[in-house]
């Protein structure tokens, strides 16, 4: 019974160890207070490559500490963005579609809220010549807008995001490299707006992957979504593991290490 409650608590501060060197980070957006998460890599590099992570449209969650976590154990700074500011946090899912879709409109003040959490990732130690934007669903629109607006990554990776954007809105060479991992039974992308995603790839001459998964929907890489694909938004373990491998992929050709 001893030996057993000693192994549970080694269990919890091990948790809790690993969760310890993921930090808040309070910055502003003019008057706007903006509350991130930033954490160091386990093992230095004089690359110092960085990834931003841009949360989905509940704003910071599990996945984006979870992720943030395993990428400095990768050997990567990492900083989570919090676009919506403190005393905007949705409460809910209808609450959240409505302030994530003020974005995807205002798509220009969705891009500065970007740039002003890759600062940050800069600030905390990162090379500004060496990282990549990351997004999950809300957060995958945001990294293409990465790439829409010219900030300075090397490459943004978006899982199950939004691809589309308003077709007036003139599209200009796009430099840097393109990930988006796909769920190929996502019902929140149509045929026709995938295809008018893929289109602006090829009109703006960019380097671009858009990989597919088998039996996936949105949200597939959240553990928190259940496994109703019915629903629309469902967990697949399957999809979750090979996207990660995909974008590490991605990371390796992208990054200096």
């Amino acid at each position: 019974m001893k030996k057993f409650r000693f192994i549970t608590i080694i269990m919890i501060l091990a948790t809790i160890q690993g969760f310890a060197q993921l930090k808040p980070v309070q910055y502003k957006d003019g008057n706007q207070i903006l509350n991130g998460y930033k954490v160091a890599p386990s093992k230095s590099s004089s690359q110092k490559p960085g990834i931003l992570i841009l949360p989905a449209w509940r704003g910071i969650d599990k996945l984006s500490k979870d992720t943030a976590d395993k990428l400095s154990k990768m050997g990567y700074y990492a900083f989570i963005a919090d676009i919506y500011g403190e005393g905007n946090y949705p409460k809910d899912n209808n609450e959240a579609g409505k302030i994530a879709g003020s974005y995807k409109k205002n798509f220009e003040a969705y891009q500065k809220r970007i740039s002003l959490a890759l600062q940050q990732l800069i600030a905390a130690g990162a090379n500004p010549e060496n990282i990549v934007v990351i997004g999950y669903c809300f957060g995958g629109t945001g990294a293409l807008e990465a790439a829409r607006g010219h900030l300075n990554v090397k490459g943004v990776v978006s899982f199950h995001g939004g691809l589309g954007k308003d077709s007036s809105r003139h599209s200009e060479p796009i430099t840097a490299k393109v990930l988006v991992c796909h769920g190929a039974d996502d019902p929140y992308e149509s045929k026709e707006e995938i295809a008018a995603f893929q289109q602006e790839m090829r009109d703006t001459k960019a380097d671009w992957q858009m990989i597919y998964y088998a039996n996936a929907v949105h949200s597939f890489t959240n553990p928190e979504s259940g496994n109703d694909n019915s629903k629309g938004a469902a967990y697949n373990e399957k999809a979750d593991k090979r996207s990660f491998e995909h974008f590490k992929l991605f990371l390796n050709e992208v990054l200096k290490k």
